[in-house]
């Protein structure tokens, strides 16, 4: 009788085990994808770096739904193949909104992860537009404006402002840097200017002198380059040491302070689109001002971005009294938050109402936003 009993109690409690609340967890956990390491972890670190601060700062005030917050963190470098793995881990431990990921391809990989997993995602930085307007992710929105927006800012710069007649389009073969050059292209076929010479160029390598003699031969007065800094740094120093000296014209990839580092002396004069300066807006010095005090610098690329997605999901699941991902969603489209970018809610595509590019140049070894 007595192991009868037992037999029954152990099973009683396997039952009670498998039928636990999910909603049990001791903590509400968000998932921080993004480039932590290699080539391009100055656009991923600034965007952890503010969710933590973020997290931290609502966790001191006693968190969300009687819960702490915790963060989730998975390195993508900003591939692709490794997207698809970051947006698997974050899931399997628990996250159950994530901030991320940061570059368009490593996004665009996971987001069918998400999707499937009906997980609320926002991007800080994936600009590439069909990820919003193509409707296959009803679950992801960003806090960045698309590149068709930033496409179209660098051509009318480069025809309207800079006079340029005669352009070379390059770009890098990704999703990114290809997207951007075809929307710029766009603006200067109907504008009647002429494009001279389009060509992809192989990311990582070490010599780009046969495309820059290509520059050369083909007549243009000015390069529109789609991808990121690290390619940017390279050609804007080897166009130099071949004496091609005409504008360059990059995107919000190419604005990041280690494109500077990098390029030295050949980055003055180089233009990149990136997000309308907000850094006089009250809560963005304060927003920066977390970054100096706990990490002892500056923030880099896209952080006023990360900081304010971390706010709008924290925000949106306060609103929603929930994680229920249908309620999250309802709450990013219709309530408006305070942000490091300014007062935000998000349209019906995901995109965040009122986020726009500007145009900087580097002048005396930092971008300046031109008016």
């Amino acid at each position: 009788m007595a192991r009868a009993w037992m037999k029954a109690a152990i099973a009683g409690l396997a039952i009670m085990a498998m039928t636990a609340p999910v909603h049990a967890a001791d903590t509400i956990k968000i998932g921080v994808p993004g480039a932590h390491s290699g080539d391009l972890s100055s656009y991923g670190l600034p965007s952890l770096n503010a969710a933590r601060i973020v997290v931290d700062e609502y966790n001191a005030n006693g968190g969300i739904l009687g819960k702490q917050i915790e963060i989730i963190a998975q390195d993508d470098q900003c591939k692709p193949e490794l997207g698809t793995n970051a947006a698997t881990k974050v899931l399997s431990e628990g996250a159950v909104v994530v901030m991320g990921s940061i570059c368009s391809g490593a996004t665009k990989a996971a987001l069918p992860i998400y999707n499937d997993a009906k997980i609320v995602s926002i991007s800080p930085s994936a600009t590439t537009p069909e990820l919003t307007q193509s409707g296959e992710y009803p679950y992801f929105f960003r806090t960045v404006a698309s590149d068709d927006m930033s496409g179209h800012l660098a051509a009318t710069f480069a025809k309207d402002k800079l006079g340029l007649k005669k352009i070379a389009l390059l770009h890098d073969k990704g999703d990114y840097g290809r997207g951007f050059v075809t929307y710029a292209r766009e603006v200067l076929e109907k504008g009647g200017v002429e494009i001279v010479l389009e060509e992809g160029i192989t990311p990582g390598a070490v010599d780009y002198g046969a495309v820059i003699q290509k520059v050369r031969r083909s007549g243009a007065d000015g390069i529109i380059f789609g991808g990121y800094h690290p390619e940017a740094s390279k050609l804007v120093q080897q166009l130099a040491k071949k004496r091609v000296k005409i504008p360059f014209i990059g995107p919000d990839g190419v604005k990041d302070e280690q494109f500077i580092k990098v390029a030295g002396k050949n980055a003055e004069g180089v233009y990149a689109t990136g997000p309308t300066d907000v850094s006089k807006l009250p809560m963005n010095i304060t927003a920066h001002e977390n970054h100096k005090k706990r990490f002892g610098t500056e923030p880099g690329a896209f952080y006023d971005n990360a900081y304010s997605a971390t706010i709008a999901l924290i925000e949106a699941i306060k609103a929603a009294g929930s994680t229920d991902s249908d309620k999250i969603m309802e709450a990013l489209r219709t309530n408006y938050v305070e942000t490091p970018l300014g007062k935000i809610k998000f349209d019906a595509k995901g995109d965040a109402e009122g986020a726009g590019f500007s145009i900087y140049q580097v002048q005396n070894g930092t971008f300046v936003e031109l008016k």
